[in-house]
């Protein structure tokens, strides 16, 4: 008892005395306790915030990926299948009737083409892994399927004896848009976007950067030059959407371009994508060292001769950067197409700037208005490729910065 009352006796001194030294110490903050709390709540909510961002990336990049990996797999049926006249006529007497709501309605569609492409087919009957429909496919893939009971008993069948499997969907690669779902692929929207911004980065680019230079190299500061550099301003912070509606006031109205085309579609990306262009080049310029230019003075150059000699090849990976960035972020755009009518039903690959032709983000959005089932898949998988592609462009633009980025 008396060791404990000599402890609390001594805890109590201790305390005054403490209370007593913050009292009389003239540089004590009554506040500081209060403003240590508010900084761990502020650490917390920031961390939280950070996990929270994190934890959503995740869900969403995992249901992406849960959705669309079955796109990547079609099924396909071994059965006997017969080429003659009287089946390349009527396409569906080539298989037996009990197929003949099970096997695609496009594989069977193509069947005069096979034989015109390989003619030793005729008046033969092979067995050949055959495409089947979409509901097939559901059901192959465990989703939800509409087939009557006396086709489903022909398909259980089938996939007992392994003349019913899942290959590697190369149709997706290979085949443009198509109204049958196990048909639907994605590569006239992939070249298509290739044309566009083929379009967009030889009109973008070389404007973008010979404003830049002009605005950081050579023009006065007055007020013409500071109108153009707000303008310019101003057209980063413009809706994309806007942009749509120039490019089909102008340049399909006013110019007649041919609608749907990639040329209208990368000069519409072009105007959006030239304030990138401008802003990063002009950075870019800033960043080299005005001792650069003063060198080249004192060797009697001339100020253009510095520029093009000297600057410019000092500043190029960064306008570079910025130049691809600009790129990526025109490759994802989906509004101001839909204006210019790229968002059209294409089936097959534009062979020109100047033919119909529609985009990746086009046809994801297309593919996700339709009902069926099988298209779902289709979206996240068309949603993957094109993320894989924007991941890769901002990934060269890293590695373009590091790589030829100069530490002054």
């Amino acid at each position: 008892m008396s060791s404990l009352m000599k402890k609390t006796n001594l805890n109590s001194k201790l305390n005054s005395s403490n209370k007593k030294t913050e009292v009389e110490n003239p540089f004590y903050d009554p506040s500081l306790q209060k403003r240590h709390a508010h900084a761990r709540r502020f650490k917390y909510f920031t961390m939280g915030s950070i996990i929270f961002a994190i934890s959503f990336l995740v869900f969403f990049l995992g249901d992406m990926i849960v959705k669309g990996m079955p796109a990547f797999q079609q099924s396909y049926m071994l059965i006997d299948v017969t080429y003659n006249e009287k089946t390349i006529d009527s396409t569906r007497k080539a298989i037996d009737k009990k197929y003949r709501r099970i096997v695609s309605r496009a594989w069977l569609r193509d069947i005069p083409a096979m034989v015109e492409q390989d003619p030793s087919l005729m008046n033969t009957t092979q067995t050949s892994w055959v495409l089947v429909n979409h509901q097939v496919d559901q059901y192959m893939k465990g989703h939800y399927y509409k087939i009557k009971d006396k086709y489903l008993q022909t398909i259980k069948e089938k996939q007992a004896a392994g003349e019913l499997e899942l290959h590697f969907n190369t149709i997706f690669f290979t085949q443009g848009d198509s109204k049958i779902p196990e048909n639907s692929g994605i590569k006239s929207a992939i070249i298509g976007s290739i044309l566009t911004l083929i379009v967009t980065m030889v009109v973008a680019f070389p404007l973008g950067v010979m404003t830049a230079v002009y605005l950081e190299e050579f023009a006065h500061d007055n007020y013409w030059t500071q109108f153009i550099e707000v303008n310019i301003n101003n057209l980063a912070a413009i809706p994309s959407i806007l942009f749509g509606l120039l490019g089909l006031a102008v340049f399909i109205n006013l110019f007649g371009v041919p609608r749907s085309s990639p040329l209208v579609g990368g000069l519409t990306l072009a105007l959006m994508t030239l304030p990138i262009v401008i802003v990063s080049a002009r950075a870019a310029l800033r960043s080299v060292p005005d001792s650069i230019r003063q060198a080249g003075y004192g060797l009697g150059l001339t100020k253009i001769q510095v520029v093009q000699d000297h600057v410019l090849p000092l500043a190029f990976p960064g306008i570079m950067t910025g130049s691809i960035i600009g790129l990526s972020q025109a490759m994802g755009e989906t509004a101001p197409l839909i204006i210019i009518g790229m968002i059209a039903f294409i089936p097959d690959s534009p062979d020109s700037i100047f033919q119909a032709a529609t985009v990746m983000p086009a046809q994801i959005f297309t593919w996700a208005g339709m009902p069926e089932r099988a298209y779902v898949e289709r979206t996240a998988a068309g949603i993957m490729v094109l993320l894989s592609i924007l991941i890769s462009l901002n990934a060269l633009a890293i590695y373009l910065r590091k790589k030829f980025e100069v530490n002054w």
